[in-house]
């Protein structure tokens, strides 16, 4: 279940709860907080999960990046030297050489990123949802202990 859906849950439950009397304080059924900040422990270990295979696949998309851009500059190097004869076509191989070391350096950056970017947007996402969380438990908690406190009598 996605954390926020619970936060909703428990902002609803404490949102929900029956007044008690002459307070600002409300009465919530324990068990049911205790079960959704239950829930919310199982789901946050699984969006932490995700997290980090994400960062994993960033770290695979930039080494695959990097191997194409090595196979790609081995490849160039070895037409280079294919190409060495004569001196016109000498100065042709070293300008196509050059130009594929570029645009190999070009999509390797591209593709880097790009992953960089995602991860990013992902590990932002992940961030708000824990702060979003962070912040339902404290209100939570903050409720619940005020529950407790005798009722002032004015």
């Amino acid at each position: 279940m996605d954390v926020l859906v619970l936060i909703d849950k428990l902002d609803d439950l404490v949102h929900n709860a029956k007044p008690v009397p002459l307070t600002d304080q409300v009465r919530v059924d324990k068990e049911e907080i205790y079960d959704l900040l239950d829930q919310m422990r199982a789901t946050i270990p699984e969006e932490i999960k995700q997290a980090r295979w994400i960062v994993k696949e960033r770290q695979e998309m930039l080494a695959e990046a990097k191997r194409e851009a090595e196979r790609i500059l081995r490849e160039a190097r070895e037409r280079q030297d294919r190409l060495i004869s004569d001196e016109e076509v000498t100065k042709q191989a070293e300008r196509g050489a050059e130009d594929i070391i570029e645009d190999a350096r070009a999509r390797e950056r591209e593709i880097r990123l790009g992953a960089e970017d995602y991860a990013d947007e992902i590990l932002n996402t992940l961030e708000v949802n824990l702060s979003k969380f962070i912040a339902a438990v404290q209100r939570g908690r903050e409720r619940l202990q005020g529950k407790d406190e005798p009722a002032e009598v004015g």
